[in-house]
Formats: structure tokens, C-alpha cells, sequence
């Protein structure tokens, strides 16, 4: 369910894109095997996960970039010419996509505490993992052209399919499972530390 202004874990599933179906799937698969043996188990439901690690020594790499924060990173390192926004025209108040955008050692942080609350005997549980907070594709672009400080070149695509126009957990459910509270993270220090990581990376290949 998408387009909501908060997505809860019992909301109608319908998934609208092949990576949605995949990860529905697998939850389907995690739980028929726990119902056929003694399995406990915590499912956390990522939204959009970004960022790097604080001391510079994690970070994603490897690939093409498809997440917004990287491609906006490598755009303002001049690694790409450009970068697109895909579709204006979305319900949502500049007309872009809004998404819950996660730092990793957030998400690292709430993997421990599952695994403490799993050991401490907690019932299987499916669980939101976000902020509960959205940024639009054009607030993320600001975030990274504002701690770059380069004002790099963007433009304007159609909508890609299979695209909702808003994604933001309702995260009630992880605070009470086993009191998770996010660290205060902010969109611009995401991106900051997203940028840090990527001139690291561009270090490393020199």
C-alpha cells in the first residue's frame, strides 16, 4: 500500500513493482517455515536505507547507482554529467516522489536490538523500519547541492513505472517491540556522510 501519508505493517499489500513482489514473497517464505518449525523471527521493512558509515570505514559501492542520495553524490563529484528527476507531476507538494530515507547505522543499530528482543523470548514480529518522516526527490537534491556545495546540472524525465508517489513508514511498532528510537539523524547528514563516502571511494580508484 502506497501513497498514504504513513504506511503501517497491516496495511493492504499490493505490490506495484517487481522488487515490492520480492520482498513479499520472501516474507510469505519466512513465515511458512517458521510455521512448520520452532522459528522465531524479526522482519524489518526497510524504506529507503542511505548514508555511510560516520568514520568513513563502510559505505555502499560496487555497481551502478540507482538510489537517489548516491546518484546525486556522484553528480556533484562530477563523476556523472547529470542526473534526472523522474516525473513532477506526483500528489505531493513540489510534484515529486516522497520517500523515508534511513541512515545505515540506524539500521544496523535496530538489526542488534532484534536480535536482543528475539533472545529475550519476543514473538515473531513483522516490523516498519523508517522514520516516519519524507523528503521529496527535489529536498534531497537540495540536501546534497547545499553539503557540497556544487550546483550541479539536473533534469526532467518522465515517471518510471512502478513508481509510488509517496512511501513513509509508521514506525509505532518498532518502538514498542523492543523500544528502537531513530538517533537523530537528519537528511543533510545523510547526505553528508553519503558524499564522504563517495570521494573516499574516488580516493581509493586514484
Amino acid at each position: 500500500m502506497a501513497d498514504k501519508a504513513l504506511v503501517a505493517e497491516d496495511d493492504t499489500l499490493a505490490p506495484i513493482n517487481p522488487y515490492g513482489a520480492l520482498k513479499l514473497m520472501s516474507e510469505r517464505m519466512i513465515a511458512d517455515v517458521a510455521a512448520a518449525h520452532t522459528l522465531k523471527y524479526v522482519i524489518l521493512r526497510y524504506f529507503n536505507v542511505a548514508g555511510a558509515e560516520g568514520g568513513g570505514r563502510l559505505g555502499q559501492s560496487g555497481g551502478v547507482a540507482t538510489h537517489l542520495i548516491r546518484v546525486a553524490c556522484q553528480t556533484a563529484l562530477w563523476l556523472r554529467p547529470e542526473m534526472t528527476i523522474f516525473g513532477d507531476d506526483y500528489a505531493t507538494p513540489d510534484g515529486t516522489c516522497i520517500r523515508d530515507y534511513i541512515h545505515v547505522e540506524d539500521l544496523a543499530q535496530a538489526h542488534l536490538q532484534a536480535l536482543a528482543y528475539l533472545k529475550r523470548d519476543g514473538v515473531s514480529a513483522i516490523l516498519n523500519f523508517g522514520y516516519g518522516r519524507g523528503y521529496s526527490v527535489r529536498e534531497v537534491i537540495a540536501a546534497v547541492k547545499e553539503v557540497s556545495g556544487v550546483d550541479f546540472a539536473v533534469r526532467l524525465g518522465p515517471r518510471r513505472a512502478g513508481d509510488p508517489g509517496r512511501l513513509v513508514a509508521a514506525n509505532a511498532r518498532i518502538k514498542a517491540a523492543f523500544g528502537w528510537e531513530p538517533q537523530g539523524i537528519s537528511l543533510e547528514l545523510i547526505a553528508r556522510s553519503a558524499l564522504a563516502w563517495e570521494k573516499r571511494l574516488i580516493g581509493a580508484t586514484l
